[in-house]
């Protein structure tokens, strides 16, 4: 079959096909899902893949993990050449021995057969919620190499021929804190991978797979056309950008991302040369992660029509100096890597800003935080992980955006109550924290705070957050987001945390703990926001009387009804305007 006999009706009708599969397996892993991290932050992702492991469908997951599996499944499908049987299911989650992302994430992937050969593969990643290591939920900052992360996985057989490897299900049970959640969770992902097989195979037998290959051919092709378009729209050049996080434990030290993208023509490069080398700590980042969070970034500025398949990929190359922050090698820790993915797209769209200025947010939290919380009840271990979300910055046509999640991660806030049910923990905060939004023409998010109260003795905390050194930048005249912020208060003693704390704490019942996320970056000049835009956000709760006269230069006359006064605020801008800049 030729690219001439592609109808593009059927092509458009199979590429929604491939789409609901992938979509079908999401909702069966959320919906089957044991833990809270899985099935109400939903940390996890699915997708179809080619025969070669190339992606042609992802559910509407994660972005941040879908743009990796092709590395994964490249070495699984090289690795198990010839040894790839129906009823095969494979298990594995290693940086290092299979090109994964770290121990938290394992893949589950079956591969799908029709008229006697392999022809796509139906593959699942979740994050869980346990699997070994230094502390409870695997995500230690402290760590200072791979091994004390926890459980290591190459690609193995979970299930052989359509026998489960009950040996396999064993070790893991035995060296994971909540083998309840964990192998749960396993369950959820065998489901959904039953069942992107069964909806892609019966795909399969209607048009047969010759068909469906070349169609799935076609749509690479397809999204490599568009991909190169949306390129070619941006303006020739180089573009830089440097960046920082905050740093690691009680005397951090800043470490440096850096891209510099070169656009020509229909082609793409972010190279990361600059970035700091990879750290004694559980942040960083392997390269099949780095260029996920790449594609997710370029993506995410291309028009909407572009099929979401490996196929977008192919003009977009990446690359990082090996042994960096952004391309670890053995045996660097990576247990909290998703810090630096998030900052390689505040990056990607910190160099864009200068391309296309009025397509480009200001600066945003830095991705969802991380707290971690375990210990044991009634003899009983529990650990208990969310992804905080978040904040994005302002852009050239609208405030930015809070309450939501960063757009590499497409995840949720747990709710309250399924936290109080199911741990000993109670949330004693929850809501927007007023003035903590970058000024602006157009204001940036105000920043989210949660608030939770340890109710059993000995329980360990730990976070994963960032962007309290280094606060949301604003663009265009706008100004930076607040910092964040994270306390232990016990009794009457309130004390700060670092951003990335590599000791653990070992909280009473009683403690809280009090986050603060960053705010969100504002775009243009505060003097020219519009004096009833400030209004409103006073009547929401969003800033206070006080801060919209500093910041916006606005005067009320009645602040409990949010009634400005014009000829004051007037006066008061030209004030500001006419004075020195500081």
């Amino acid at each position: 079959m030729t690219a001439t006999t592609i109808d593009p009706i059927l092509l458009e009708v199979l590429k929604n096909g491939f789409e609901a599969a992938a979509d079908e397996m999401a909702l069966i892993l959320m919906r089957t899902a044991h833990s809270s991290i899985v099935r109400d932050a939903m940390d996890y992702s699915t997708a179809i893949c080619n025969a070669e492991g190339e992606t042609i469908a992802q559910g509407l997951t994660t972005p941040m993990h879908l743009g990796s599996f092709y590395d994964a499944m490249r070495h699984l499908v090289t690795t198990f050449a010839g040894n790839i049987h129906p009823g095969d299911v494979f298990i594995g989650n290693d940086p290092y021995l299979i090109q994964g992302q770290h121990l938290p994430d394992i893949y589950v992937i079956e591969p799908i057969f029709a008229e006697g050969r392999i022809c796509a593969w139906a593959t699942t990643i979740a994050h869980h919620a346990d699997v070994g290591g230094l502390v409870a939920g695997s995500n230690s900052i402290g760590a200072t190499e791979i091994h004390q992360e926890g459980l290591r996985l190459p690609f193995l057989k979970l299930v052989d021929r359509g026998t489960e490897n009950a040996m396999l299900f064993e070790i893991i049970a035995a060296n994971v804190r909540v083998p309840d959640l964990v192998i749960g969770d396993l369950y959820a992902q065998l489901a959904a991978a039953r069942a992107g097989r069964k909806s892609f195979g019966a795909l399969l037998d209607r048009y047969g797979a010759d068909r469906i290959a070349a169609y799935a051919a076609a749509l690479q092709d397809q999204a490599e056309t568009l991909s190169r378009k949306a390129i070619e729209a941006i303006p020739d050049g180089t573009y830089g950008f440097t960046d920082q996080i905050d740093g690691l434990g009680e005397d951090p030290a800043p470490i440096t991302l850096q891209v510099t993208l070169r656009v020509s023509g229909s082609e793409i490069t972010a190279d990361w040369t600059g970035t700091s080398p990879q750290v004694r700590g559980g942040i960083n980042a392997p390269l099949s992660f780095c260029k996920s969070n790449v594609y997710a970034a370029l993506r995410s500025i291309m028009p909407a029509d572009v099929p979401n398949c490996h196929g977008y990929t192919r003009p977009i190359t990446v690359t990082a100096p090996a042994g960096s922050l952004v391309n670890c090698t053995y045996p660097a820790p990576c247990g909290a890597r998703g810090i630096t993915g998030y900052r390689v797209i505040d990056c990607i769209f910190g160099a864009l800003a200068a391309a296309l200025p009025d397509r480009i947010p200001a600066d945003n939290t830095g991705g969802s935080s991380l707290p971690s919380f375990g210990g044991q009840v009634d003899g009983r271990m529990f650990v208990f992980s969310e992804c905080v979300m978040g904040v994005w910055g302002a852009t050239a046509a609208h405030d930015g955006q809070s309450g939501v999640p960063h757009m590499g991660s497409n995840q949720s806030n747990v709710p309250i109550e399924m936290i109080e049910t199911d741990y000993p923990l109670r949330i004693d905060a929850y809501g927007f924290v007023p003035d903590t939004g970058g000024p602006g023409a157009f204001r940036g998010g105000v920043a989210i705070r949660r608030d939770w109260r340890v109710l059993t003795d000995d329980t360990y905390f730990g976070i994963r957050s960032d962007k309290a050194l280094f606060p949301p930048h604003g663009l265009f005249g706008g100004g930076a987001g607040s910092p964040a912020l994270t306390e232990i208060a016990t009794g009457d003693t309130t004390r700060r945390l670092p951003s990335l704390p590599t000791e653990p704490e070992t909280l009473a019942a009683g403690t809280r703990v009090s986050h603060r996320m960053a705010g969100g970056g504002g775009h243009g000049d505060p003097l020219d926001r519009a004096p009833q835009r400030v209004a409103d956000d006073l009547a929401d709760g969003l800033v206070t009387a006080a801060h919209a006269r500093a910041a916006y230069g606005v005067v009320f006359a009645d602040a409990d009804r949010a009634i400005v006064d014009p000829e004051a605020t007037a006066a008061l801008r030209a004030s500001l305007r006419a004075a020195p800049a500081p």
